[in-house]
């Protein structure tokens, strides 16, 4: 296993960093929330995945204090490799990374064992924060400190209550993302370099999200998030 470099406090005293895990499909990310972290003294990432069942095993060998785990990841969606980690090494504290999340999705991650949730546009001003609030006990959520679970919890089950719930048949938030793309009028390519992720990638995606819709080609898929209401369409 990698050797800690320890850095030392005011007091002299030997402090190991905090190890981090960032696991994203976009190398874009991963690039800038380790130029974050290791910017800020008392951060190391020590991994970093760049899909579900990569996030799974590298979490596994090199035992992280945090893991920053996209939602929307190929091969194992965020939520099936949060269950599977908290499963098998429920000491490492889940933080979830993500563009957008449903409020149904943020109780769930929570249930599961999420310790926070941190929007990527927030990234700049939540990260560390965010960090240090988890490995002091606490959770982050809405992008603020929760020392309540329970409370908060409620509190979010009475606003899941309250908002009609949008029917995604099964999609998971990057399949709707590419949805849009495909409605847009995306190519493949398009749809790779928007996302940074490989053609083979957009593929996959397109095979699930037919098998999930029930449609066949790229203009049923249109017409179906159409009329199904899975995209907004600006006037």
């Amino acid at each position: 296993m990698k050797e800690v470099a320890k850095k030392t406090s005011e007091a002299g005293v030997s402090i190991a960093p905090i190890r981090v895990v960032v696991a994203d499909d976009h190398p874009v990310v991963r690039f800038g929330v380790r130029n974050m972290l290791e910017s800020e003294a008392g951060f190391e990432v020590v991994g970093e995945a760049e899909d579900g069942d990569v996030a799974i095993t590298q979490t596994l060998e090199l035992e992280p204090d945090i893991l920053l785990l996209d939602l929307a990841m190929p091969r194992l969606p965020g939520l099936e490799a949060l269950r599977a980690i908290m499963s098998k090494s429920p000491r490492v504290k889940i933080i979830m990374l993500t563009s957008t999340i449903s409020t149904q999705q943020i109780i769930e991650a929570l249930q599961i064992g999420a310790r926070g949730i941190v929007l990527k546009d927030a990234v700049a001003g939540d990260l560390s924060k965010s960090l240090r609030a988890v490995l002091q006990g606490d959770y982050w959520i809405g992008g603020e400190r929760v020392a309540n679970l329970v409370s908060k919890l409620n509190e979010l089950m009475k606003e899941a209550a309250s908002i009609p719930e949008r029917k995604t048949y099964g999609l998971t938030p990057r399949e709707l993302e590419v949805v849009t793309c495909i409605v847009e009028g995306c190519s493949n390519k398009d749809v790779a370099k928007q996302f940074a992720i490989s053609e083979e990638t957009v593929k996959r995606h397109l095979s699930n999200i037919f098998d999930k819709t029930g449609v066949s080609t790229r203009l049923e898929l249109a017409l179906f998030a159409i009329a199904h209401k899975l995209v907004v369409l600006e006037s």
